[in-house]
């Protein structure tokens, strides 16, 4: 008589960097892979900000059957945190969201100290002492069209007329990987983001992350007489593009450089094979979020999870939140030369 059949149990642990080439394997094959689930960008984060990466596995008979990447931020302005992942707006498990896993994430937290543990994205966990938060944000993806003159027609009529008037400027839009590339973007969007109120990232992150992504990352630049206007970092990722750390100076918003700068990209994107345009995600009932809804994208909404080790409410580092409503008004008055020297220390812990 043969013996009932036991189910194996599943085992979680640490990955160690003998994993890589199976962890590689397992996110390449997986349907819910992001870009923030991708060594590179694990290995990107880390290296530029310091903010150790911590992955954990589920596995049952050695096959993996889950993964959870974390990155441990600490900032002496925001605390001590496991994110998953660090400067992402996804994240979170890729896999089975097995109960072994979260508790795993929660005892991992304790030991590294962090009292705050974020997933965003991925399967969630229903446990009493997480919260959950599926209204908060959106995200935005729309199907790129046919070729150039169908894109301009996708667009709703309103914002068309704002594609049209920047169009009509004539301005040059240039693309690029070398230091000439980026160092106009991150000039651009360190401006930009002291305009709205918040630090600018370390140039360090960027640099990571286009030398990690090689050909999946790119800089478009829009310049009028050799100024740049407007400039987004963008990731690629199976076959969709992601405008993801982008913006424009003062005089973007009159010549319409950003409107620019993002129809170009959607026909930059579709000629190199991309057949989606991720908007990325917006607070929700926010400028942002309207802007992309203005463009015929409708929001779709995301879930994050956050646990605390004693409980109380988790940590926020969101630059909308009341509480730091008078340092964002501080902070669009600080020159741009020392909100560009000290912003990146501050950034650093906003992972």
């Amino acid at each position: 008589m043969n013996a009932p059949f036991v189910p194996s149990r599943v085992a979680v642990r640490l990955a160690d960097p003998g994993d890589r080439p199976a962890l590689a394997r397992f996110l390449a094959d997986h349907p819910d892979t992001t870009a923030f689930h991708r060594l590179e960008w694990l290995d990107a984060v880390e290296r530029s900000t310091g903010h150790r990466t911590h992955i954990l596995l589920s596995e049952q008979d050695t096959t993996i059957r889950s993964v959870l990447p974390l990155h441990e931020a600490h900032s002496p302005l925001f605390g001590r945190a496991l994110v998953s992942s660090g400067f992402a707006v996804g994240g979170g498990v890729v896999g089975e969201g097995d109960p072994a896993l979260f508790a795993a994430a929660e005892e991992l937290a304790v030991r590294l100290q962090c009292p705050s543990l974020e997933l965003r994205g991925g399967p969630l966990p229903d446990g009493a002492d997480w919260h959950i938060k599926q209204d908060s944000h959106a995200g935005f993806v729309n199907p790129l069209a046919a070729d150039d003159d169908k894109q301009l027609l996708a667009i709703p009529r309103k914002q068309r007329a704002e594609v049209r008037r920047g169009l009509a400027h004539n301005m040059d839009v240039r693309i690029g990987r070398d230091a000439a590339a980026r160092a106009m973007h991150y000039a651009v969007y360190a401006e930009s983001v002291r305009n709205l109120g918040t630090p600018v990232f370390p140039k360090a992150l960027f640099d990571a992350v286009m030398d990690g992504f090689g050909d999946d990352a790119d800089i478009l630049t829009v310049l009028h007489e050799e100024q740049p206007l407007a400039s987004v970092l963008s990731l690629y990722h199976r076959g969709a593009v992601m405008p993801y750390w982008g913006g424009g100076v003062f005089a973007a918003r009159t010549m319409r450089a950003n409107d620019v700068m993002y129809y170009a990209l959607m026909n930059h994107a579709r000629a190199r094979g991309c057949d989606r345009f991720d908007f990325g995600r917006s607070k929700s009932n926010t400028g942002a979020y309207h802007f992309k809804r203005n463009w015929g994208f409708e929001p779709q909404p995301l879930s994050y999870a956050n646990w605390t080790a004693d409980g109380a409410p988790p940590r926020d580092v969101n630059p909308l939140s009341p509480r730091y409503k008078a340092k964002i008004a501080a902070w669009q008055k600080l020159p741009l030369a020392v909100a560009n020297r000290i912003g990146p220390f501050i950034a650093r812990g906003l992972a």
